[in-house]
């Protein structure tokens, strides 16, 4: 059954993503293996799993930065890379350093055109579309102002408007709610699904915490050392299935509408005494 907030892929049936006999290895050390996938338009799809499990790397697939060990993966019909520039990426918060003077309106501006060789192009519609795009995810009031002053949320809004602005039809977003309190959290999970609903974009969406998008989500792809499952959240997230992927016993609770993961390494939801602080979101 479909949460409140959940809609049904948008745009056709086609596979804008798809993964077949997908494998990463690094040296000796298998990562994931056996991948079959494939997201459609307008999908939420998250990817969930303890430290080490490869969800990082396996957006750098998608972004064409890691290769496959073994299998295929095609992104709307075309290798990653050659797809590139349909892709949204929201990267994960890291230290600014050489970013932190610029400004919110720079960083968006890259986004439009970082990808060209030589100067800039400064046009009155670049700067229009710039100034469209800090509207839209709520950025305006710090349109001017460096990064290394904006709040860890006001940073992330700039982010996803850098990812906005090539009208993707893919969102990768990497932890985009760490370090980010719960106003903020929320702030960015309906920034992502808007895009999605208005334009049929699909999201991939890493995160540690299930809960703030769990409303939100298609289907799960959870990641663990021992395997992966694909499927919607109340087949994947379940007592049995997780017990079955770690190999060990594993609680699957709901707390106040919340999915609370007992037992397995590096779980994926606060443990119970946390909830309190927890936005609840039902399913």
């Amino acid at each position: 059954m479909r949460g409140p907030g959940r809609i049904p892929a948008q745009g056709g049936t086609g596979a804008v993503i798809s993964l077949r006999g997908a494998a990463l290895s690094y040296g000796e050390r298998v990562v994931w293996s056996d991948l079959e996938l494939d997201v459609r338009p307008g999908e939420f799809v998250a990817v969930l799993g303890p430290n080490g499990a490869g969800k990082t790397s396996f957006v750098k697939a998608l972004l064409g930065r890691q290769p496959l060990s073994a299998g295929t993966l095609t992104v709307l019909g075309r290798t990653p890379r050659e797809a590139a520039r349909q892709l949204g990426y929201v990267p994960q918060q890291a230290e600014l350093s050489a970013q932190a003077m610029l400004r919110a309106r720079d960083l968006v501006r890259f986004g439009i055109d970082g990808h060209r060789f030589g100067p800039r192009l400064r046009t009155t519609a670049v700067r229009r579309r710039v100034d469209e795009i800090l509207e839209s995810v709520g950025a305006s009031a710090y349109a001017d102002v460096p990064l290394g002053v904006l709040s860890g949320g006001e940073r992330q809004r700039v982010r996803i408007g850098q990812a906005l602005a090539t009208d993707p039809r893919i969102l990768l977003c990497d932890e985009p709610l760490l370090s980010l309190d719960l106003h903020h959290q929320r702030a960015v999970t309906e920034l992502v699904d808007a895009r999605r609903r208005s334009h049929g974009t699909a999201v991939v969406f890493v995160t540690h915490e299930i809960n703030p998008v769990l409303g939100l989500v298609d289907r799960v792809l959870y990641l663990a050392r021992a395997g992966h499952r694909v499927g919607a959240p109340e087949e994947v997230l379940t007592s049995a299935s997780l017990s079955e992927l770690y190999g060990t016993r594993v609680d699957v609770v709901r707390v106040q509408g919340r999915v609370v993961v007992v037992g397995a390494p590096d779980e994926t939801a606060a443990p119970p005494h946390h909830a309190p602080e927890i936005e609840e979101v039902r399913s």
